[in-house]
This record gives C-alpha cells, structure tokens and sequence, in this order.
C-alpha cells in the first residue's frame, strides 16, 4: 500500500550518485536496467541488496538540515554496499504511521523513522510488524521494542560548545534561541546553549536563561515563521542567534543576512549540518553550526543490516566523546584561533566529566 508521496528513488544508491535525476517513473526504470548491465560486476562486489526506506519528519528530506542528514548517511553506505533506498516526506504527524506502513509493506530490510516526533508511530508498527526492523532517530522508550534500534544525541553537549563560540564573539551580550517545538530534545540545544554563553559570559546568557530570548516556532518547516522570529529577537537587541529548528532556520539566515547587507553586525548559527556548507548562499552569515551526526546514525544502522548486525531492542547515545556532535569545520572562516582553542579546551573538559552540562531547566539553574 505504497502511499502517492512515496518518492521514485528506486536505484540502488551508487546509481543516484553517479548522477541520475528523477525523472518520470518510465525512464528511471530504463535507466536502471541499463546501468545494472554495464555495472553488473561492481554491484555483485558490494554484495546482496539491501533494500532501506526512510520516513521524514516535518522540513522533508531537502531541509538542509536533520533529514538530509539523515538522508545523506544512507547514500554514504550505498557508496561500499548494494544498497536499494527510497524516502517518503511526510507533511504532518498524521502521516508518520501511514508513510512507515507503507515502507514496510514493502518488504524493506530496514525502516528509519527520522524525529522523536514519530516515536508513537513507531511503537505501533513495531508491535503490528513483529519482523521488521525500524531505526528510530532521537527516541528511545522505557521499554524498548525488540525490533526497534534507538539512536539518540547529546545535544546539549554540542549546543555547550557553539555557546561557547557566542558567548565570546557577542558584541551587545544579547543572545538569542529559536526552537522547531517547545519539547524536552529541543530543550537540550536550548539549555546547553546557554549554559556554554553562561560559563564565559555570564551576563549574556541572562535572557537565556529566563528565557526572555528564547522563541519557539511550534514548526520544523515554517521557513516564514523562523524569519519573523529572527527579526523580533534582532529587533530586541540580540546580535547573534542559534536555532535547533530544521527547515524554520532558512528563515533565520535570511533575516540575518538582509540585516547584514543593511550594515548590521549580526550572526546566525546553524544546526545538524555544517549550514555554511549546505546552505552556501548563507556561508557569510553562519558564524559556525553545532554538527548531530543523523548522517553516521543512519549508515551505521544500514551497515550492521548488511551485516546481520541489527541491534534491535538496544540504545546507541551520540555525544562529543563518541563524535556524535560537534562544531562545523567552517568555524574557523568567521571564528578567532583564540575563541576555537576555547572551544576545544572546553570540548575536553565536558568529555572527561569536568563539565556537566544541563540538559533541563532545573539543572541550568544550578550551573556555575
């Protein structure tokens, strides 16, 4: 029961990345079969198919952001195994059970569930498809389902270091936050970000943490609602924002960037991805971005299916000792040598326990 947003990305992945476009449902078949005669003997040495399919949450796989993340893990794997994907994008929360039913109908060898947005979905499939195998990302359960594999992130630690970076590169110590929805994983960006102001600079991180510039979209895909929200927090006083917002965060840096071109000295930073480098027509206003490794998630999970790994029943945390999360590599285009010495100093504290930082709002209130 394929639903009509299933996208026609029947290729095994190497052939998408040799440079197929979707086209018409026709012609890619033809393709197909053309390139799996001329490459015959290259997919037989990547092995047997694996055939894998991903549901999006909201923002859909292009967002520059969590799902072409995780969307770009996968293609990773497909470059060493024989890996045959398709996605489906899913529009609201009413879509998730259907768009992963579908995927699992069929006959995937395994089904990511891309948002903690999809856990209650997921917990349904798990329990009506006993055999399948399903990757959920940024959720796990108090029980956890023996067929479902849990990936989750260290956020916090993450957001700890680009507030770092804020914290010593503000100019008017006013800091701002936009969140995709105000739930408990988005938090943990919010409160380790002000928390990493807080620990070099005390009294920017203030609004922070009273939350008076802290705004909420309640969208991972309003690209409209994340501009409104970046200029009202500009228009506060705030010179440099952090979103932890999806596909919202275009709105930020388009904001940014028109303040910018107007003589304003202001700063976004991204999230997920490294932004500068996604978002390329941004990269001059993107001061840095808090890298979640969705992308190592998802091959991970596609290579332990090849190699009848699965950890299903079982939960994998990402945080910086396990290179989970981290700051983008174009840091250093807008980020002193002095400021990214910080940043690292500050990276081996947290690892080896010095630091703990908050991930709720009780323990903000009590870090020093």
């Amino acid at each position: 029961m394929f639903n009509k947003k299933l996208v026609a990305m029947t290729l095994a992945i190497t052939m998408v990345a040799a440079g197929f476009v979707g086209c018409g449902k026709k012609n890619t078949e033809n393709n197909a079969a053309n390139n799996n005669a001329k490459n015959n003997t290259k997919v037989e040495e990547k092995g047997e198919e694996i055939k894998v399919g991903l549901a999006t949450d909201e923002g859909g796989v292009n967002d520059k952001s969590f799902n072409q993340s995780a969307d770009e893990g996968i293609h990773r794997a497909g470059e060493t195994l024989n890996v045959k994907y398709n996605y489906i994008e899913s529009q609201s929360k009413e879509d998730y059970a259907e768009n992963l039913e579908a995927l699992i109908d069929d006959g995937k060898d395994v089904v990511f569930a891309v948002g903690f947005q999809m856990a209650d979905a997921v917990s349904g499939m798990s329990e009506k498809y006993a055999d399948a195998k399903i990757a959920i990302i940024d959720n796990a359960y108090e029980v956890q389902p023996a067929n479902v594999h849990s990936i989750v992130f260290k956020e916090h630690e993450g957001s700890f270091l680009v507030g770092v970076i804020a914290g010593l590169t503000t100019k008017t110590n006013n800091i701002g936050f936009i969140g995709g929805k105000d739930f408990p994983l988005i938090n943990r960006f919010e409160f380790g970000f002000a928390a990493g102001v807080m620990s070099v600079n005390p009294e920017a991180g203030k609004d922070l943490v009273s939350r008076d510039a802290v705004k909420y979209a309640d969208s991972f895909g309003d690209v409209n609602k994340g501009y409104e929200l970046a200029k009202a927090l500009y228009d506060e006083g705030c010179d440099i924002i952090y979103h932890a917002a999806g596909g919202v965060g275009i709105g930020l840096f388009k904001a940014t960037a028109e303040l910018r071109e107007a003589g304003k000295d202001v700063w976004a930073i991204g999230v997920d991805m490294d932004q500068a480098v996604s978002l390329p027509e941004y990269k001059d206003v993107i001061l840095t971005s808090m890298i979640k490794r969705v992308d190592t998630a998802t091959f991970s999970v596609v290579n332990d299916v090849a190699n009848g790994e699965f950890k299903g029943g079982q939960v994998t945390a990402l945080g910086l000792k396990e290179e989970g999360v981290g700051i983008a590599a174009s840091s250093k285009e807008h980020v002193s040598e002095e400021i990214l010495a910080k940043v690292e100093e500050t990276k081996k504290a947290i690892i080896e326990g010095e630091i703990v930082v908050p991930e709720n709002v009780e323990q903000l209130k009590e870090f020093k």
